[in-house]
């Protein structure tokens, strides 16, 4: 057995330095920038606009709590107060409210969000501009041609985005993205954590095997019912026994994340596949009873793409309706159209052909509708031009 066997970490070599930068719950944060009296309190974004704070005569604000919700819905995010009463992202609105009724309850606001989503994102570029932004509110970062200290570059790049935003963020730096995204989380708010390989035994090992982006809650289950909890337990699993749990591919995949591998580039560049947008109702819609309602929200969904769309600079062919109904059955239609779209009229029309072809005999919980085949607008206007440049000269 060579030396690279004996050692579960397979002596990574570490030239690379990636940065993880997640913003500090994000969505919260932005709120308070817009109602700083509510800073140290509990706040929960959750919800739709009749929850939107109400200005009073004397100037003050009335804003709603938790326990005054109605309908479905989940925790979009919670300021750290909240989080410290058990409330979390993902989680039903009424069982949050059962945990913490006092909480303040917000609307969600994505306009703001991507506004600040901007500004963070403009403000790391000017620093460290090979980045991938990976969502909303976090992106990777390679840092490894920069010539600066990496805790000095940590704390550069924090000072701007608070600079830019007035916002806290928390920086994980490690050899890859995975252990970088790991980092990020380990010393939240406004943390910044620095790894190399020599210390994943004592820093990565003993944390559960769900921190690794990629094993979710099926995952998770399954290995604990095999007797590991730990990402030191499955990186002292045998592949064997974890190929014949998960099958060869993802049990490679385990055995190597666990040890701290991943050979995965930063992309600074990649085109999207869809842009799409998708509402949950707060109480199941009647497709009669309800149409007004249902047909404003589809509506609303068309303009909200197509705003999308162009702020992005993209045009699509095929439109995709998604209907969930109230016994959680999907069904998706989609139809691809001759020429590119960007309007919310044409989407709208063409999503509306798509409607036609499900039959409506139950309530709806979602709508939604997505726009594919996706090409960007100065490509199409390139192609256009190169067109009529070579079109023939037909003299009559």
């Amino acid at each position: 057995m060579n030396s690279a066997e004996r050692n579960p970490l397979h002596q990574q070599v570490e030239k690379r330095r990636i940065a993880h930068l997640d913003m500090d719950a994000f969505y919260a944060s932005v709120a308070l920038l817009r109602y700083p009296e509510l800073r140290g309190q509990p706040v929960v974004i959750a919800g739709r606009d009749k929850y939107k704070p109400v200005l009073r005569s004397n100037g003050n604000r009335h804003f709603f709590r938790l326990r005054e919700y109605t309908g479905r819905g989940v925790i979009t995010t919670a300021t750290y107060e909240a989080r410290a009463a058990g409330v979390f992202s993902g989680m039903g609105v009424m069982k949050a409210a059962q945990l913490a009724p006092d909480a303040i309850l917000l609307p969600v606001d994505f306009s703001a969000y991507r506004y600040y989503s901007r500004l963070f994102k403009t403000a790391v570029t000017s620093i460290a501009p090979q980045i991938e932004s990976t969502g909303i509110d976090e992106i990777y970062i390679d840092i490894s041609d920069l010539p600066d200290d990496t805790r000095i570059l940590a704390h550069r790049i924090k000072q701007s985005v608070h600079k830019a935003t007035g916002l806290s963020c928390s920086i994980g730096i490690a050899p890859n993205k995975m252990l970088a995204k790991i980092c990020s989380d380990l010393q939240k708010p406004d943390g910044v954590t620095i790894l190399d390989t020599a210390d994943i035994p004592d820093r990565i090992w003993p944390l559960p095997v769900n921190k690794i982006n990629g094993i979710g809650p099926k995952a998770t289950q399954k290995l604990a019912r095999l007797g590991i909890t730990t990402i030191a337990e499955l990186a002292h699993a045998e592949l064997r026994f974890l190929q014949t749990c998960f099958g060869r591919s993802y049990a490679i995949w385990l055995n190597e994340a666990s040890r701290g591998i991943d050979h995965r580039p930063v992309i600074t560049h990649a085109e999207p596949k869809s842009i799409s947008r998708e509402t949950t109702f707060d109480r199941d819609l009647h497709p009669r009873h309800d149409r007004s309602i249902l047909s404003k929200a589809f509506t609303a969904l068309c303009m909200q793409v197509a705003d999308d769309l162009v702020r992005k600079s993209y045009t699509g062919r095929t439109i995709s309706i998604k209907l969930r109904f109230e016994d959680f059955h999907t069904v998706t239609r989609d139809i691809t159209l001759t020429t590119y779209v960007n309007d919310p009229v044409r989407i709208r029309h063409a999503a509306g052909k798509c409607l036609k072809r499900i039959p409506l005999t139950k309530k709806l919980r979602l709508l939604g509708v997505k726009v594919s085949t996706l090409s960007s607008i100065h490509t199409l206007q390139d192609a256009e031009a190169f067109v009529q440049r070579e079109l023939p000269l037909i003299i009559v």
